[in-house]
């Protein structure tokens, strides 16, 4: 699904043409101004449609700020000379206020079938045995990730990479160092939240001998070990206090303090940061720096979670069981279309991890030439039988005064019909998947096999 940001100072005009695009099941975010836009990362966004005339600055400034996201320019002022200043700056077409629903509607279903034929490339990275292969996926989400690894990775700023445990930030994180002006140059990836909290200090910045009890010997940081080069600091937010500030005089200064020692050394390390929790959050019970979170979030990179990414969890599906009959002599292994239903289906809570080892579990257990649901050992790891997680006959909707079962007794299809039922009156269709952890296809799909309808009043709430 496309996501469009409007940016328009008149909230009668930026509520009608949201009405308009969600009707055509578009997912649409608004701001009132240009600084109002910048804090929703325009660049993330498939399109912008902008007003031209803005309270600050106009319209015309996201054209270079939201890039590589298209810019669409509004103006009432229906000049030619308005429009075509806008297309010189790089605007992709211009409307006219008022403008006409279907043409403005032709407008943007042109310009967003531009944009994905111009799909970016996935980047390509080399692994344990120096072979280069490319990152898996071409879902409307990852081809935004691929866009701004393509643009980010050359120009050596801090990078901060968010998402889920098991969505694949080191595979983001060698990309960037591959493709930037560092790749001759080491990589050092530290997993935070694998160092014991009294050791983390000693083993990015370094000790003297006899710093501390057990310091027998010299040792060089893992910072200083990537001068010249990357250092990734994955679970970021794992980082004690203590390191957090040091690593702070890193990022402003190039430079650091061995403990147990009075000199300081240079260095000249590009740090990309990962982490799945929420720094600005914790920044605010006092768990991190917010300085620290300020200078880490140069460029961000949002990672998709797996079940967001539609029909690619079948294409790593086939790459990760070909690397499994590989590993365990077992060529020639296929999943069921049972088991590629269910892989499709599946809402993987670990992501990709957690389909790896599903499909080493499919390779070990099966016994003929097939991989069958029982092998992957999915209800197991979900704690429901397989039935309550399959396509089901559609069920008739409670009545609006029917009781629904005891808590402990829900299945998750039947959570989903409740929450659903309950919510629908209030909620946008948008809304409602947000709030489940769903995409709005899959809440279509789950409609149409539960027997949901869906009810006029469901968009009430963003119209």
């Amino acid at each position: 699904m496309s996501r469009i940001l409007i940016v328009e100072d008149e909230a009668i005009i930026r509520s009608a043409l949201r009405r308009l695009l969600e009707r055509h099941d578009y997912r649409v975010d608004e701001a009132g101004s240009v600084s109002d836009a910048m804090a929703l990362d325009p660049q993330c966004f498939d399109l912008v449609i902008s007003d031209l005339r803005l309270p600050g600055e106009p319209g015309t400034e996201l054209i270079a700020r939201a890039a590589p996201a298209p810019v669409l320019i509004m103006t009432s002022y229906a000049s030619m000379r308005s429009a075509v200043d806008a297309l010189k700056l790089g605007a992709v077409d211009y409307v006219a206020k008022p403008f006409d629903h279907d043409e403005l509607l032709e407008t943007v279903a042109r310009v967003l079938h531009q944009q994905g034929s111009l799909r970016a490339e996935p980047p390509d990275i080399a692994d344990t045995s120096g072979q280069a292969r490319p990152m898996i996926g071409h879902c409307e989400a990852m081809q935004r990730v691929y866009a701004r690894i393509r643009k980010t990775a050359p120009a050596d700023v801090t990078v901060l990479i968010q998402g889920e445990s098991g969505t694949g930030k080191e595979l983001v994180a060698r990309a960037l160092h591959q493709q930037s002006r560092r790749a001759r140059a080491a990589l050092i990836c530290v997993n935070c939240a694998a160092i014991p909290e009294t050791l983390i200090e000693s083993e990015l910045f370094g000790h003297e001998k006899g710093a501390f009890t057990g310091a027998s010997a010299a040792r060089t940081g893992l910072v200083e070990a990537a001068d010249g080069g990357t250092l990734f600091l994955d679970e970021i937010g794992e980082l004690p206090l203590d390191a957090q500030a040091r690593l702070l005089r890193v990022l402003q200064e190039g430079e650091i303090r061995k403990i147990g020692s009075v000199e300081t050394r240079h260095v000249d390390v590009r740090l990309i940061a990962a982490t799945h929790r929420n720094l600005q959050a914790l920044s605010k019970t006092g768990e991190f720096r917010l300085d620290l979170y300020y200078r880490l979030n140069v460029m961000q990179i949002d990672l998709p979670p797996l079940r967001e990414r539609e029909d690619d969890v079948l294409l790593i599906a086939d790459v990760l069981l070909e690397k499994a009959c590989r590993r365990h002599e077992r060529e020639g292994l296929r999943l069921s279309r049972a088991a590629r239903d269910e892989i499709r289906h599946y809402p993987w809570p670990g992501n990709v991890r957690e389909l790896e080892n599903a499909l080493e579990r499919g390779v070990i257990l099966s016994e003929g030439h097939l991989i069958h649901p029982d092998d992957l050992g999915l209800s197991e790891a979900a704690g429901a039988p397989p039935a309550q997680r399959h396509p089901a006959p559609p069920r008739q909707p409670l009545a609006a005064d029917e009781e629904p079962p005891p808590e402990g007794d829900l299945s998750l299809e039947d959570y989903f019909q409740h929450f659903v039922l309950e919510h629908q009156d209030n909620m946008s269709e948008t809304e409602l998947a947000q709030k489940l952890g769903i995409s709005r296809k899959s809440l279509w799909e789950r409609r149409q096999r539960l027997g949901i309808p869906r009810k006029k009043s469901s968009r009430r709430r963003s119209d």
